[in-house]
């Protein structure tokens, strides 16, 4: 039991439901409700495998992470080490190439090769740079970060790019909406977590200070870093205003913006006002816990779609 546990803890169960749960909601809130598809609850077989290969590869580059991150994690966070500690380190390398292995064929199995192969070059170059993440770019001034956004942003343009050219036959104006909800989610998801990169690096300063992990705290010091986080999410703040009022003005989705104030407007504004007077490790990991809540809010507000369409 102890053994199952800890690699639930290794691959991060909770963030990889986190996964499945947007992946899902951009399938059947947007997409099906957007293509006007008459069953919205009955994915196709495509999407389920492309969903597990997502899952499989995030799983595996969970586990690589923490195969590298052995004496950083020592000080970070000693209670929740799993490699060396639950699961031996062979165990855990073999798992990577397995489950990365089995992302590729997943992915593989979801699309038409001939069509659509650059997915499967796509998923390939998440694992190669999930594995150089965790060996050289983490450590690195912002290359971390960015790769964390994009790779978050990724896993909604994966479903987006799947769809192209299917299920919009002489729906021109949907497919162009389709479009536009799919990059405005996943900038959505960039934003954000670039954010909560920041704000870990912060957190995280005791551990990657001792090994000379080059990041935005340690290069740039804690304050020009709290300007940065505070830079995109004065951006994020601005996107969701303006995309409020059109909703407001064109679509009278009035819940929808309810919703959106409450859980993600909000909270933001919060996280602004609590940023400057963080110092500790405790405060930067409430406020990294109160971003991913944000972005989990901003999950479910692709539930509106379902309902409105």
């Amino acid at each position: 039991m102890r053994l199952i546990i800890g690699f639930f803890r290794l691959i991060r169960l909770p963030n990889l439901i986190f996964i499945a749960l947007t992946q899902v909601l951009f399938q059947v809130c947007v997409y099906q409700s957007l293509a006007g598809l008459p069953d919205k609850w009955l994915p196709e077989t495509g999407f389920i495998l492309l969903l597990f290969a997502s899952l499989f590869i995030a799983a595996a580059g969970y586990i690589i992470n923490d195969y590298f991150d052995i004496n950083i994690d020592e000080i970070n966070k000693p209670g929740k080490m799993v490699v060396d500690k639950v699961i031996n380190r062979r165990w855990a390398i073999a798992w990577h190439f397995v489950l990365s292995f089995a992302g590729i064929v997943l992915t593989v199995l979801a699309v038409p090769v001939l069509e659509k192969w650059y997915l499967i070059v796509a998923n390939i170059f998440c694992v190669l740079l999930l594995w150089f993440y965790s060996t050289r770019f983490k450590k690195q001034l912002l290359t971390g970060n960015v790769i964390i956004s994009l790779l978050t942003a990724w896993t909604i343009l994966i479903i987006f790019y799947s769809k192209t050219g299917a299920g919009f036959v002489n729906q021109e104006v949907n497919y162009h909406r389709f479009f536009r909800v799919a990059f405005l989610y996943a900038g959505f998801a960039f934003i954000s977590s670039l954010i909560r990169e920041a704000i870990k690096d912060m957190e995280d300063m005791p551990g990657d200070a001792k090994y000379k992990c080059r990041t935005m705290p340690i290069v740039w010091g804690v304050n020009t870093t709290k300007v940065y986080v505070a830079v995109w999410l004065i951006v994020l703040l601005a996107i969701l205003v303006v995309v409020q009022v059109y909703i407001l003005e064109f679509k009278k989705w009035w819940f929808a913006v309810v919703f959106c104030v409450l859980a993600i407007i909000v909270p933001l504004v919060y996280i602004f006002y609590k940023l400057f007077g963080a110092n500790t490790v405790n405060d930067f990991h409430k406020l990294s816990r109160w971003i991913k809540g944000v972005m989990l809010a901003g999950i479910l507000s692709m539930i509106f779609f379902y309902i409105y369409l």
